[in-house]
């Protein structure tokens, strides 16, 4: 199965759909994941349903909702996923928490573990699968925390994301992978260094090259790596950067 090169509309959060999808499609992009910040609010399932429009219109495939569900008890995913059915998408990226594995009580955990467990139980009956954010500040901040929650919530309908830890280096972000890989649907993209500074991904090939290699060689591929940061935000850097990504992942 070769993975899709795509792009996560938060990249351009100030465009609007339509040239959002417009850039990736000339930059030779196959998916798109749409965030349900600006571009697909949770619950408008009309104006969900007029971005999955533009999408096809475009020849790109929906291959995910980037939703903002944290899973803290009072939360509903319904409105997500209600968002996700209208976009056409079958997965949905999820927060775990509000708090990293390192500082989280074990009542916040245990609160966490619940909400995710119900959210994936109700997107499983959709026909939807849950993957989480691997992010600080939340309880999959790290390959181990991730592997604990998975099992913890034991539900198939729940994988993970991946993305390379900030600061980390080539050679730790490619071990943090290799831990997760066979868990992991989807990559979100980019070349930070040495922290938050945004960089082409060329920038980081020794990463993103071995990234290609690992991914491939994985019994279970991520389906998508989306790009999600571009240097400057700039529309302009957007086809260099995803013909650096589809050369990765023919690696």
């Amino acid at each position: 199965m070769s993975i899709r090169p795509g792009l996560c509309s938060v990249t351009f959060r100030e465009l609007p759909p339509a040239r959002v999808a417009a850039l990736a499609a000339e930059a030779g992009l196959q998916v798109i994941e749409w965030g349900g910040d600006v571009h697909v609010p949770p619950g408008d399932v009309r104006g969900a349903a007029a971005v999955a429009g533009i999408t096809a219109d475009a020849g790109l495939v929906v291959c995910s909702y980037g939703s903002y569900f944290r899973a803290t008890p009072r939360e509903s995913i319904t409105p997500v996923l209600d968002s996700a059915s209208a976009l056409g998408a079958d997965r949905v990226r999820v927060w775990a928490g509000v708090s990293g594995s390192a500082e989280a009580s074990e009542r916040e955990r245990a609160g966490v573990v619940d909400a995710l467990a119900r959210a994936s139980a109700e997107a499983d009956d959709r026909g939807m699968t849950l993957a989480l954010e691997y992010h600080g500040g939340t309880l999959a901040d790290t390959p181990e925390a991730v592997l604990g929650l998975l099992g913890a919530v034991g539900s198939t309908a729940l994988t993970t994301y991946w993305q390379p830890t900030v600061a980390a280096s080539d050679e730790t972000a490619l071990a943090e992978y290799a831990l997760l890989a066979d868990r992991v649907s989807a990559v979100h993209v980019f070349s930070w260094w040495p922290r938050t500074e945004r960089l082409p991904l060329r920038d980081r090939e020794a990463l993103w090259r071995g990234f290609g290699l690992a991914a491939n060689a994985a019994s279970r591929p991520p389906r998508d790596a989306l790009l999600e940061f571009v240097p400057g935000d700039d529309p302009s850097v957007l086809a260099a950067e995803a013909r650096s990504l589809r050369q990765y992942l023919q690696a």
